[in-house]
């Protein structure tokens, strides 16, 4: 559903969603992860883990993303602003 200023604005189903692509890809359990936990900082991320999750929530959302946004994607909120943006 758009929201006022244009952006999609995903469902609590599609958040929960990318956590679980999110949690799987970085093998935690997902109430290890906090919508604003660190995800290289706190749960040892690395770079090819978020190509890994860039992928898989494209292939899910059926939604391209410029590998640039990997920079945005540090934490749950940040990944979900991102597919929201590539969702427009």
């Amino acid at each position: 559903m758009p929201s006022t200023d244009g952006a999609v604005k995903l469902t609590a189903e599609q958040r929960a969603q990318i956590k679980d692509i999110v949690c799987e890809i970085l093998e935690i359990e997902p109430e290890e992860m906090t919508d604003t936990s660190l995800f290289k900082e706190a749960h040892g991320a690395d770079s090819l883990g978020s190509i890994e999750i860039l992928s898989s929530l494209e292939r899910t959302f059926d939604v391209e993303i410029d590998q640039s946004q990997l920079t945005r994607m540090v934490n749950l909120d940040g990944v979900v602003a991102v597919v929201e943006d590539a969702s427009k």
